[in-house]
């Protein structure tokens, strides 16, 4: 796919604000015909740029999950060592997130667990088996006090 564009660019915005928007309603937004938007979109979906959809939930309103931080310390910070560890991350849909860090600590995951033991189960079986960690150190929340969508630039 070539570079995104600002069509592209406002589609990606928009969508970020509510992905459940009507193709008709964007395709307006944006400028584009609703079969130029659609193709658009795919076109994004297939490179990879969007790369899913997903809904914020209220907690409160929902089954309950514990978030637990996680700070993931490397023996070293070698490009091999970095690919490795991430390209193992990515074959667990456990962790919900992971982020590069810069600091302390080499690595920032946050997984959702169900209760201490479920906890348990994936530090055993998952993170302490990650290549090249050097140091794992955990964090459970107590409760989530701001999940937000970007804001509306309209």
């Amino acid at each position: 796919m070539a570079a995104l564009d600002a069509i592209d660019r406002n589609i990606l915005r928009l969508l970020r604000l509510d992905a459940r928007v009507s193709n008709a309603s964007l395709a307006s937004e944006v400028g584009l015909s609703p079969s130029a938007c659609l193709r658009r979109i795919k076109l994004m979906e297939q490179a990879g740029v969007i790369r899913g959809y997903t809904a914020l939930v209220d907690t409160s309103q929902a089954e309950t999950a514990i978030a637990v931080i996680i700070n993931i310390t490397l023996e070293r910070q070698t490009e091999d060592h970095l690919d490795r560890f991430e390209a193992a991350v990515r074959k667990h849909p456990e962790i919900r997130e992971c982020f590069l860090m810069t600091g302390g600590s080499d690595y920032l995951l946050r997984v959702e667990v169900a209760n201490p033991g479920d906890f348990e189960r994936i530090h055993k079986e998952i993170l302490s088996t990650l290549p090249g960690v050097l140091r794992i150190h955990s964090s459970f929340s107590i409760r989530n006090v701001l999940a937000t969508r970007p804001k509306s630039s309209r």
